[in-house]
């Protein structure tokens, strides 16, 4: 069996694992809100610090993993993840969540786009696209069980002993996948149908220089906030408008289903049209998701608003790795990938905090979604401003020519 697809289940379980964990933690916003009276400001101050260190290390990760490869930095990565949920345990104040979630998780979500999806796209020259989406169905599985069996932990065992279950299963499951990422099979370069060299393209010097780095990283500066929050925010949400507990959970196990057909479809799309066409009908599908929020008013339509909004959440995560390869190759992929991670972060973990912030405020989440809405819009607009393909080439072209 070709040994690149041991990576890409290894990349896989990372996605599922990482993400559906961090998917879970909504679950758990009701109860600690019930047990210790903790308002969702504070709540939510803990994702937006994971999601800004998360940013904060993810170049690192990038350029440790484009230098010494995948494994190292993903076990010291997933090890970190697991441990967070374990010592949630321990939970008796505010900071604890805070320094708990913000800093270990946060370490923990810094690999599991920048150094999987770089890998991947680095074993799969003509596929990185379809690969990519392929390994993003990973979150969209963890997105729609690990909530679940989070719900089902807490109702048999309580929070407490749930967020070590979880923990245990991450740390195990995260570390195998780590040493199947660090497999190394035959080198691209020899295979008669993956002929691109994994090095060529922009160094990190040149891409910063780029205005198409600027562009890209000022799309994901005003629509990553939208796929922290609402993912946080959406099962409160839901519970805010009549749904069940069990109900509003499976709200966003709807997202997840249908961010699938997103990764998949757009995952395949980008291989032929490119990058630029994959993001402006995503951002625009995000928008008018955004939008539909604020005008819903039967709790049942959630559902309606959980599948377009999964569909573009699943395919923007799916569409950045393949467009920084499009317009940068691959001989600093992670640490592109890293810069424009950081961009998204540096604004987007606020999101969270600014979201709670208004509800406790104004018992209504319509100001901060009108807000999520309105920066996507901008990103859109962006995106239209991005070189078309055919000039991403030439720009490439000249960058291989020069390095």
């Amino acid at each position: 069996m070709d040994k690149r697809y041991f990576i890409v289940l290894g990349a896989f379980l990372v996605q599922a694992v990482t993400i559906g964990s961090v998917f879970a933690y909504g679950v758990f916003f009701t109860v600690l809100e019930s047990e210790f009276g903790w308002s969702r400001t504070i709540l939510s101050v803990a994702t937006s610090l994971a999601f800004l260190n998360m940013g904060i290390f993810a170049i690192a990760a990038g350029r440790l993993s484009d230098r010494f490869g995948p494994k190292g930095v993903l076990i010291v990565t997933g090890l970190c993840t697991g441990t967070a949920y374990m010592l949630m345990y321990f939970l008796q104040a505010p900071w604890q969540l805070i320094t708990i979630y913000g800093v270990l998780v946060g370490i923990g979500l810094a690999a599991h786009d920048v150094v999987t999806l770089s890998t991947v796209a680095r074993w799969f020259p003509k596929r990185r696209g379809m690969m990519s989406g392929i390994v993003k169905v990973g979150t969209a599985l963890g997105q729609m069980s690990i909530p679940i069996i989070a719900v089902a932990l807490i109702a048999s065992i309580g929070w407490r002993g749930a967020f070590v279950t979880l923990g245990v299963g991450a740390a195990v499951i995260l570390v195998i996948a780590a040493y199947l990422m660090g497999m190394q099979p035959e080198q691209p370069a020899a295979r008669s149908n993956n002929t691109i060299a994994p090095l060529q393209g922009y160094t990190f010097k040149q891409a910063r220089q780029s205005r198409s780095l600027l562009i890209l990283g000022g799309m994901q500066f005003f629509y990553f906030g939208s796929l922290i929050t609402i993912p946080t925010h959406i099962v409160p949400h839901s519970i805010d408008n009549g749904l069940s507990t069990a109900a509003a959970a499976t709200v966003l196990s709807t997202i997840a289903a249908s961010s699938v057909v997103g990764r998949l479809l757009v995952g395949g799309f980008i291989d032929r049209v490119g990058g630029k066409r994959c993001f402006n009908i995503c951002l625009l599908l995000l928008f008018l998701s955004l939008v539909s929020l604020l005008v819903i008013k039967n709790p049942t339509h959630l559902f309606v608003f959980g599948v377009v909004y999964g569909f573009t959440h699943g395919a923007l995560f799916t569409v950045v790795s393949p467009t920084i390869a499009e317009y940068f190759g691959m001989r600093a992929h992670g640490a592109i990938f890293g810069a424009i991670v950081l961009c998204g972060t540096i604004f987007g973990a606020l999101m969270p905090i600014v979201t709670g912030l208004v509800y406790d405020q104004r018992n209504s989440y319509d100001w901060a979604f009108s807000l999520l809405a309105a920066m996507v819009f901008v990103s859109l607009l962006l995106s239209l401003c991005l070189a078309s393909n055919e000039k991403a080439k030439v720009a490439l072209r000249a960058a291989n020519q020069s390095a």
